[in-house]
């Protein structure tokens, strides 16, 4: 996996402006979308993302995507914002990673 290339400094101004809502950027709505994303990176930053490098960034940095649950008609477009800095705990322990000493069904040494 290669690193990032926006460094954790970069990326923290990248919040900042994610933070300031897409209206603030030009944009008539409140949804962030990764083409948008991308575009404020190249404005901002002056690098170029792929739209899944963008989105595994994101992740990374505990940003999740929210679908909207109501049709556009019924939605208030002031609560629903695309991409989102995620805030719920995690409900699962994280996965133990697996150990040189760790036994394999899949590694035929380890039977």
């Amino acid at each position: 996996m290669s690193l990032p290339k926006l460094s954790d400094a970069l990326f923290a101004v990248l919040e900042k402006e994610l933070d300031k809502g897409p209206v603030a950027h030009g944009w008539q709505d409140q949804t962030w979308t990764l083409a948008r994303i991308k575009t404020l990176i190249g404005r901002r930053f002056h690098k170029s993302f792929t739209l899944s490098g963008i989105a595994q960034m994101l992740r990374r940095h505990g940003w999740s995507h929210q679908v909207p649950a109501r049709r556009a008609v019924e939605r208030d477009d002031s609560a629903v914002a695309g991409w989102v800095k995620e805030t719920w705990p995690s409900a699962e322990a994280p996965r133990r990673r697996s150990m040189p000493t760790s036994s394999s069904k899949t590694m035929p040494a380890s039977r």
